[in-house]
């Protein structure tokens, strides 16, 4: 997927964001609701979160130089950690205190309607705002023949991943919000809004540590899938001039930036020439079979005796 569709889709989010969440800081003054100011709080971390990520894109775009000559791809994967650790902790942090202080001294909420409504308007934009998300990440999926939540779990594309989560919490934080607070209508109990932001804080810290965890495995090092390298492995073998391939590492440099090394056993009878036209060949070669190869370094060997 071009860089400018998911630049495209985390604007969505930021400017839907931004406006739910001065929609809900507005009503928690007005209503005193909990579960309105966790999901005030929730909403002011995904916009903190949506800023994280413009920054992450804008800087994982920036091409090679000297003292980086694979790019600067793993930027993405540094900012979308530091929005995660950050600004999800935070939001679940206030979350979580709200709903704790409310089970123990419940407060009293007024204006149901006010809540109500600026609830149910924060999910229409929020479900516009995943639709967007889940439709990049859909193009994505297609174009690597997987499912909708499959590429959702694999994909390399960290701010992608970062605003299809965001996007789905926010929609299921608002289905929290607006359960707890008509449940409290129903009873005259605020507790049930309380639960609410417990549910919300925690939900926020499943899905922080879950791209906590994917941000790790990119930074550190993480291949492509086995059966995308396995497709590499047999791309290489398809070449007549190949009769091994000996060594074969295939990693991401950034989102959707991979980079191939491979150890090539070659056929003895061919000359220096020919395997240096063979090598230039295999490599123009990957890096046409998918816009996702961003660089391809092959060695060759002779067939041992």
């Amino acid at each position: 997927m071009p860089g400018g569709d998911t630049t495209r889709t985390i604007l969505v989010a930021l400017g839907a964001g931004l406006a739910v969440a001065v929609a809900k800081v507005v009503a928690t003054v007005v209503t005193a609701s909990p579960a309105m100011a966790a999901e005030a709080a929730h909403s002011l971390a995904d916009t903190a979160n949506d800023l994280f990520l413009v920054v992450a894109q804008h800087r994982s775009a920036r091409p090679p130089d000297k003292r980086h000559p694979f790019g600067y791809g793993k930027e993405a994967y540094f900012w979308t950690l530091i929005a995660a650790l950050g600004v999800f902790i935070a939001g679940a942090a206030f979350s979580l205190r709200q709903g704790i202080t409310d089970l123990i001294h419940p407060s009293a909420t007024s204006s149901f309607l006010v809540a109500y409504f600026v609830l149910a308007v924060s999910a229409v934009f929020d479900a516009l705002s995943f639709r967007q998300s889940a439709h990049q990440m859909r193009v994505t999926a297609r174009l690597a023949n997987r499912s909708l939540l499959d590429q959702a779990m694999i994909t390399s594309d960290a701010n992608l991943r970062a605003v299809l989560n965001e996007d789905a919490v926010s929609v299921v934080g608002d289905l929290l919000a607006l359960a707890g607070l008509g449940v409290s209508q129903l009873i005259g109990s605020s507790r049930p809004q309380a639960v609410a932001a417990v549910l919300i804080a925690l939900l926020l810290i499943r899905i922080s540590l879950r791209l906590v965890r994917r941000n790790h495995d990119f930074l550190i090092g993480q291949p492509i899938p086995s059966t995308d390298q396995d497709r590499v492995r047999a791309f290489l073998l398809a070449y007549p001039e190949v009769t091994d391939v000996g060594e074969l590492l295939v990693t991401y440099l950034g989102p959707e930036q991979v980079w191939v090394l491979a150890r090539l056993t070659v056929a003895r009878s061919l000359g220096v020439g020919q395997v240096t036209r063979l090598i230039r060949r295999i490599e123009a070669d990957l890096a046409h079979e998918s816009t996702f190869i961003y660089r391809v370094d092959v060695v060759p060997y002779g067939e041992s005796d």
